[in-house]
């Protein structure tokens, strides 16, 4: 997967069930580990588990964080 690829995803993470915007983020986590874009990942698992406690605000701040 590409940078521009990875950022296409993350920036599309408004729609679908939480079970599919969770798989999303782990792909692009993977990717960006792969990638040794270590930062994006902490920024990308922030979003993951801001998700997970239902803390939109978070979430939100974390996916935009990773694409910037």
């Amino acid at each position: 997967m590409e940078p521009a690829q990875i950022i296409a995803s993350l920036n599309a993470l408004y729609f679908g069930d939480l079970e599919s915007i969770d798989a999303r983020l782990a792909e692009a986590e993977s990717a960006c580990a792969s990638l040794g874009a270590d930062d994006v990942v902490e920024r990308i698992r922030g979003a993951r588990e801001a998700l997970r406690g239902a803390d939109t605000r978070a979430f939100r701040k974390h996916v935009e964080a990773a694409v910037s």
